[in-house]
């Protein structure tokens, strides 16, 4: 999760636009590229998406949450990566659960950052950032399919791909209670907990940042379903959040579903549920437009073998 940064609009700065206000604060951070964050919805004022022009006013509370947090030194490691594609422009690679995607808060080693860094002599992004060629992210306990950008040109348009909403991002679930509907939609806004700020949640009141899932049903057991989970944005936690808001978090997930696993009927489940370790959420599928060719490109990734015992144990009771 990257850094969060909170600012309080002064009576001296009243009046200014809202991209102004905060490229004098940010001075690394280009104009062009504050108002892409602005636009994307990285960057709130009182909990809200605003334009780039808004003037903003005395006591606004600006919210930033940028994607990329700030450089630090990263150290290459001989990390095995899991590589289904690669040519001049992109690599994709299978992520296992248990790796963090790039260095943050009290993290600067293992994750798939350092790795990157290891095996490959060029990947788009600045000498010295954290995140060489990352185009996107999935969570720490979440395994499956990430893309990497060899150039900058490439990370250009694979970001343009993601921010316009044509990446297909697939990915299989298992939650907690029996789904009644075969298929659905969610959406509902996700934000920063007022609670408490290391967790999202869904806001109301036009708060937080829009965030659209769809779920199809494709098995029921007696406390739980297997779904497949298509996202049409990229909202930090957002399977996670929106299937705990309709009440049925993802199975391994103490941080949106605590409690539930005493809901389970069968003790024997719900030891290996506890044993778990991990989401059982798998990114399975990602499909985009080739960066420099513009062919529609599709890949897939198998079940892991720790989530496909669960489902064969539940098959058997």
């Amino acid at each position: 999760m990257s850094d969060v940064q909170l600012l309080t609009v002064s009576d001296d700065a009243a009046g200014v636009r809202l991209d102004s206000f905060l490229a004098s604060r940010l001075g690394e951070i280009s104009r062009t590229r504050i108002q892409r964050f602005i636009e994307d919805g990285d960057i709130l004022v009182n909990e809200r998406v605003a334009k780039p022009s808004y003037r903003v006013r005395t006591g606004d509370r600006i919210e930033i949450d940028l994607p990329e947090p700030p450089l630090l030194e990263l150290t290459p490691e001989p990390i095995p990566l899991r590589i289904v594609f690669e040519d001049r422009d992109l690599v994709v690679i299978d992520k296992p659960a248990g790796m963090v995607v790039h260095p943050g808060a009290g993290i600067e080693k293992g994750t798939l950052a350092n790795a990157l860094a290891y095996h490959f002599n060029e990947l788009s992004g600045k000498p010295g950032s954290i995140r060489p060629g990352i185009v996107h992210r999935i969570d720490k306990e979440t395994s499956g399919l990430l893309v990497v950008a060899k150039n900058d040109a490439a990370h250009e348009n694979l970001s343009d791909q993601f921010r316009d909403r044509t990446v297909g991002k697939t990915y299989i679930a298992l939650v907690y209670g029996r789904v009644s509907a075969e298929r659905g939609e969610i959406e509902a806004r996700i934000g920063r907990s007022r609670n408490n700020r290391t967790k999202m949640a869904v806001l109301k009141g036009g708060a937080g940042r829009a965030a659209h899932t769809i779920f199809h049903v494709t098995r029921r057991f007696r406390d739980f379903t297997l779904m497949e989970v298509e996202i049409k944005t990229g909202r930090t936690h957002q399977i996670r959040v929106h299937l705990s808001h309709v009440g049925h978090p993802v199975v391994g997930d103490a941080t949106y579903g605590s409690g539930r696993e005493k809901s389970i009927s069968d003790t024997a489940i719900r030891g290996l549920v506890g044993k778990l370790g991990r989401y059982f959420l798998h990114a399975a599928r990602l499909t985009f437009d080739h960066p420099r060719s513009g062919e529609r490109m599709e890949f897939t990734s198998p079940m892991p073998e720790e989530l496909a015992s669960v489902l064969e144990v539940l098959e058997t009771r």
